[in-house]
């Protein structure tokens, strides 16, 4: 192998738990390997970004990997880390997901290649839907005991918590069904290794162990750190809930900005994990950045890779675009280039006003526009004040009370920007 998986993981800070012998094994030549990936939304968030990077990092490497959909084991609910169990969903509802899915890693994995390392798209309930629950208890349940199930660390701490359901026999099945898919995928597919969140060693394992009993062969295991935030808030959540890959839940603009807005010391830790710089680049960069932080060059480094990557170059000049308007100087004409979703999300809670068309096709007039139609200005007289002193402006432009606001200087044919002193943003918006 041209590239050492294991030790670009190392470097990166992406290993946390690896099966002796795991490294070497891969070094054998090409490997398969796995990530499960929870179907209950259509679309990734970025808590699912760092698994969908140890599948590139291992496809770069030329393994094959695997994006195993958990349409079954999506049904049941995973105890690890988690406090309740998941909504059931329908198989119509999962094949959409899947396809959203699918079109989301196709981003970042090669599926449509000739080459023998092309990534594949599985779904367990494929192999599960038509499996008898007396099938299953004897051809599985028989070869794992109840002590090995109890001993993991992720029912262990389900059964210990406070909380007052317990854990049912439906989740304490969990691991011996995700056990089971590794089985599948090593019978079916010659996969050896599966890999997850530390949170999945248990489950991990317990796929292994099935291999060595049922399947007569050896399968190794390999997680990565559940990733956190310096400051102990929750990794890859907003103010609005997840952080999505998909641009109608979270707009490239807040994406950009999530990355934007992360501290130093996590821009240190992500850009290492969430981008594809090389060693030297990255060192070169938290160098730069660490004499003058305040330029934040490394967190501007990091939003503009990871933009790029999920959505594309054009999301990402949007974005850039979008945060110039609000942080920096910016024209008329590329305010008018905004889409109107990210016009609305820069300027949203900003106070607005609504204008009938027909005032703007004969011409509003700034006094009109700034107080008599809209009491953005208090009154007339004050208006005037602050046009004489030459601080407002149309859509980023300053103007003079003689300036008059046409169909022309609508943005998205709807919207006009408004603005006293560096702040102060007021939105017309015409109907």
């Amino acid at each position: 192998m041209a590239v050492n998986f294991v030790a670009e993981l190392k470097w990166r800070g992406m290993l946390h738990d690896v099966m002796p012998g795991t490294e070497e094994h891969l070094l054998k030549g090409m490997q398969s390997a796995y990530v499960g990936i929870d179907p209950t939304a259509n679309s990734l968030h970025i808590g699912h970004l760092v698994g969908v990077m140890m599948l590139r990092h291992f496809q770069l490497a030329g393994h094959k990997p695997f994006a195993l959909v958990g349409g079954a084991t999506g049904m049941i609910g995973d105890p690890s880390g988690k406090s309740s169990e998941r909504n059931l969903l329908d198989e119509t509802t999962l094949r959409l997901n899947q396809e959203a899915l699918k079109e989301q890693l196709s981003r970042f994995l090669d599926f449509e290649s000739d080459a023998d390392n092309a990534a594949e798209l599985v779904n367990n309930y494929d192999w599960m839907k038509d499996f008898s629950f007396l099938d299953f208890i004897r051809d599985v349940g028989k070869h794992i005991t109840v002590n090995y199930m109890m001993a993991k660390d992720s029912v262990k701490k389900r059964l210990s918590s406070d909380a007052a359901e317990g854990m049912s026999f439906t989740e304490f099945t969990y691991q011996l069904v995700q056990g089971y898919d590794f089985l599948y995928l090593y019978q079916h597919h010659n996969c050896t290794l599966q890999m997850g969140g530390s949170d999945q060693w248990g489950n991990i394992t317990t796929g292994t162990e099935l291999i060595r009993r049922i399947g007569k062969g050896k399968g190794f295991a390999l997680t990565c750190p559940l990733i956190t935030k310096a400051d102990g808030s929750k990794f890859g959540k907003s103010e609005e809930g997840n952080v999505w890959l998909d641009a109608h839940r979270t707009s490239p603009y807040k994406f950009y900005q999530y990355w934007l807005n992360t501290s130093d010391e996590d821009a240190e830790k992500y850009i290492k994990i969430f981008t594809f710089l090389s060693k030297e680049a990255i060192e070169h960069l938290v160098r730069e950045h660490r004499e003058v932080p305040h330029q934040r060059n490394l967190q501007k480094k990091l939003a503009e890779e990871i933009t790029v990557m999920v959505h594309s170059k054009e999301a990402l000049e949007n974005a850039l675009m979008a945060s110039a308007i609000l942080f920096g100087k910016t024209t008329s004409e590329q305010l008018k280039k905004l889409d109107e979703a990210t016009f609305l999300e820069v300027f949203d809670g900003v106070p607005q006003a609504e204008i009938s068309r027909n005032e703007v096709e004969e011409g509003l007039d700034m006094i009109g526009a700034l107080s008599a139609k809209t009491q953005f200005l208090a009154s007339n007289g004050e208006a005037r004040r602050e046009l004489k002193q030459n601080s407002i402006s149309v859509n980023k432009e300053k103007v003079n009370e003689q300036f008059v606001i046409k169909t022309s200087d609508l943005i998205n044919e709807k919207y006009v920007l408004l603005q006293r002193g560096k702040k102060n943003y007021y939105v017309l918006v015409v109907n």
